[in-house]
């Protein structure tokens, strides 16, 4: 390609050779962008050079494409014609490529921040839940701790009971055995009135006391279910 015979040409040869590569140089970008991406990393900065590369390249197409059409050979300004369409084509497809990269680029980081923000509502929620759960958790050993120490009262309160009615039962015949001996001393009909009405009272008392348990026990295990 001699430059004398096509006007200029010379010139126009040198820029054709910047831009091809220059476009060299913005594909080898491409792909190492694409591999990056197949292994979920980023380089932002490959894809800023990458796209000052297409659009230097761009810039060129556009001197090209002043220069050949001064070219006064018919044949040699057809052929830089669609070398500069060639060139102009390339960049474009390259721009392309680098545009859908970045949207997917940009669409992985979307996701990314939603997902991230979805587990820190679901990492705060689910402390909330198990906050409630402990706490609930709690109450419901209270109730238990409570519900087994009024058991075990009320079983203190059965055994006392009993203790004390085998013991009444033990004083009653001690004291009939007392008052046959009083009897046989003539005591007066007012001290074994007196006798006999303690003995009632006794009586009411060990009565009234279990059925106070037993009640207090009831309405307790009603309020815990």
């Amino acid at each position: 390609m001699a430059s004398g015979s096509v006007g200029g040409g010379g010139s126009l040869s040198e820029v054709y050779s910047s831009a091809k590569r220059i476009l060299l140089k913005a594909r080898d970008g491409i792909e190492r962008l694409e591999r990056f991406e197949s292994s979920s990393m980023d380089s932002p900065d490959l894809a800023s050079s990458v796209k000052r590369d297409i659009t230097e390249v761009r810039s060129l197409c556009s001197n090209m494409d002043a220069l050949w059409r001064s070219i006064p050979v018919k044949s040699q300004r057809d052929l830089w014609r669609r070398k500069t369409e060639q060139v102009g084509e390339e960049a474009e497809y390259l721009n392309q490529s680098l545009e859908k990269y970045m949207s997917r680029n940009q669409r992985k980081m979307l996701e990314a921040k939603e997902r991230a923000d979805l587990l820190g509502r679901t990492s705060g929620e689910g402390a909330h839940i198990l906050q409630i759960f402990d706490e609930e958790a709690q109450a419901m050993n209270s109730v238990k701790n409570s519900k087994r120490m009024l058991e075990e009262s009320f079983q203190s309160g059965v055994a006392i009971l009993s203790k004390y009615a085998e013991q009444r039962d033990r004083l009653k015949g001690a004291q009939r055995k007392a008052l046959d001996v009083l009897n046989t001393v003539g005591l007066s009909n007012s001290v074994l009135r007196l006798i006999e009405r303690r003995n009632r009272v006794d009586t009411w008392i060990k009565y009234t006391g279990m059925i106070a348990t037993i009640v207090i026990l009831y309405l307790f295990i009603r309020w815990t279910r």
